[in-house]
């Protein structure tokens, strides 16, 4: 049986400084031993926990959950893709280090994930070597460096190195467009988020970044892929209607089906449903989003109530799909 694998779970280290000029740059403020609030800048961004840097805490919270691997991976805010290189370099090393302190206490049991400055792609490789060869499990990527989506020529190049290297890719959705529309309910998160991971699968399709990246590449996408298996027949026949307008890639779009994952944070069994038809039981892992609020608790819970899995497709969400996506020893 494989272990129950949560590939979708963040850290915040504690007591995170202002390690930039930038006004609006992230830091941590400590509330106390157990509680603090991320802030961007003089603005209060979110509450978090003890659980976003506590080893021992999340290792409770994943017996409660029946989860036996996390994959750590930092909170995007954090990335950093706005700043200079070397200052952007600087950073991620400092939280990547942190990350592996972090995780050391769990005895394997948190499998860290580094962040790369991934605006300059021969530094985005350096850091990726370094973390890989320090002890970290794979890498999290933001789903674009400002108006550069995944199919920019640097982040090609980055992402044949991680084929090359054999370093899994998790790609989280950041930095949402913000407008009076949004500002209301949480809409950035609730509307941008799913079409800012849609957009960057059209990206990865359309901009024919399959094409060019060896089929080697691991590349999973954050919360359900976004809105882009309920799409996919739109996307297929607009391929095939304008061609001209979108022919980027060389084979129609649900040829590349198969080519990443998606994990299965998205809450109902219908949507769940949908993944596993459109994108195939084998390409759904399972995540959770912990620790923070929008995240789903106890982890695996849609997955394991779902009524239309068999035993074995069960276990495959649960588990064995992400030990295929993370190379685990058998």
């Amino acid at each position: 049986m494989a272990p129950v694998v949560d590939v979708h779970t963040h850290f915040v280290p504690r007591g995170w400084p202002r390690l930039s000029e930038d006004p609006e740059a992230p830091w941590l403020r400590v509330e106390s031993e157990r509680e603090a609030t991320i802030m961007a800048g003089s603005r209060e961004f979110r509450r978090i926990q003890a659980n976003c840097w506590d080893a021992h805490l999340r290792r409770r919270e994943m017996a409660e959950d029946g989860v036996d691997l996390q994959v750590v991976s930092p909170t995007p805010v954090f990335f950093s893709y706005d700043r200079p290189p070397a200052e952007a370099a600087r950073i991620a090393k400092i939280f990547n280090d942190l990350a592996l302190e972090i995780c050391e206490p769990s005895g394997g049991r948190l499998l860290p994930f580094c962040q790369v400055p991934l605006q300059d792609p021969d530094l985005a490789c350096a850091e990726l070597d370094r973390c890989l060869a320090a002890g970290h499990a794979g890498v999290e990527i933001g789903n674009h460096v400002g108006d550069h989506d995944l199919d920019d020529a640097g982040i090609v190049a980055f992402l044949r190195h991680c084929a090359s290297a054999g370093a899994p890719v998790f790609v989280h959705p950041w930095d949402m467009p913000d407008s009076p529309r949004l500002g209301r309910w949480m809409s950035r998160w609730l509307t941008g988020m799913p079409a800012e991971t849609h957009l960057s699968l059209l990206a990865m399709i359309l901009g024919g970044v399959f094409d060019q990246v060896p089929e080697s590449l691991r590349i999973c996408f954050a919360h359900g892929g976004g809105s882009f298996a309920f799409w996919l027949g739109r996307l297929e026949n607009a391929w095939y209607e304008r061609h001209d307008v979108i022919g980027g890639s060389a084979k129609p779009p649900s040829s590349y089906v198969g080519r990443f994952s998606v994990d299965s944070v998205v809450f109902d069994p219908s949507a769940l449903r949908l993944l596993v038809d459109v994108l195939g039981v084998e390409n759904v892992l399972l995540g959770s989003d912990y620790p923070y609020p929008l995240g789903e608790r106890p982890a695996g819970q849609v997955v394991r109530k779902a009524q239309f899995l068999t035993e074995e497709e069960r276990g495959l969400l649960l588990g064995g799909n992400a030990a295929r996506f993370l190379a685990l020893p058998a």
